[in-house]
């Protein structure tokens, strides 16, 4: 039966939009993509508020990060997919919240989640962050943080890249040993200096493209486990 239902979905006609007078050819382009688009109809159906929220389900659910009663950070969390799925898998609830989800965009409320709307890059970001934690560890830091795209690749990969570096650094102040990071980066491979810092601070390091990344998307997710804690020497 599955295999019906995924070979009707790839039969289903191709739903193609118009271009209207003051729609602009790339705005024409993601709508047709969006209304064609299976993780958007499975989100809405699911009740997800952003198809995002499927990346992290298939890389939890590979790589098993998400425990019940951990507590999650979740940077460049808008519109809330990821925070959605590790306030379920952590079991966070309003009385006990474990999730915070951090973002200079204004995000709806979720059951469980402690928002903070902020810059990341801002100064007292991270001690916004660690209060919202009330003085605990992290067992998970997530970031699908991205720098606004120019259209140029180098460039978009040099800041996107630096942002996970960021990321990767804060993880490492929060994180308890044991502990995981996830970080957003695009396809050329992390920056050499980040892969050196999360091969020595980790256990393991992947690259990862999960099957909810678009297939013309260049994004790649680094799952970096089991935190060694501490500093450790580059020798």
């Amino acid at each position: 039966m599955a295999k019906d239902r995924a070979s009707a979905g790839r039969n289903q006609l191709k739903v193609r939009v118009k271009t209207a007078k003051r729609r602009k050819p790339s705005s024409t382009a993601w709508l047709e993509r969006q209304l064609n688009d299976p993780y958007v109809a499975r989100a809405k159906a699911e009740g997800y508020r952003a198809r995002s929220a499927y990346k992290l389900i298939e890389i939890d659910d590979r790589y098993h990060l998400l425990k019940p009663g951990d507590r999650v950070v979740d940077l460049g969390a808008a519109p809330g997919g990821w925070s959605e799925v590790a306030a379920d898998r952590v079991r966070s609830t309003p009385a006990d919240p474990r999730v915070v989800a951090l973002d200079y965009l204004e995000m709806a409320p979720l059951s469980g989640v402690t928002l903070l709307r902020k810059d990341f890059l801002d100064e007292d970001a991270p001690d916004l962050i660690r209060t919202a934690l009330g003085g605990h560890q992290a067992d998970v830091v997530l970031s699908d943080m991205a720098a606004p795209t120019t259209g140029h690749r180098p460039t978009d990969h040099i800041r996107t890249t630096a942002l996970g570096e960021a990321a990767a650094d804060f993880a490492r102040s929060v994180l308890r040993p044991g502990g995981h990071f996830v970080t957003k980066v695009f396809q050329g491979g992390a920056g050499s200096d980040l892969l050196t810092v999360l091969k020595r601070d980790f256990g393991s390091v992947h690259h990862v493209k999960p099957p909810a990344s678009r297939q013309g998307s260049v994004e790649l997710y680094l799952v970096a486990k089991g935190f060694r804690g501490g500093d450790q020497s580059l020798d």
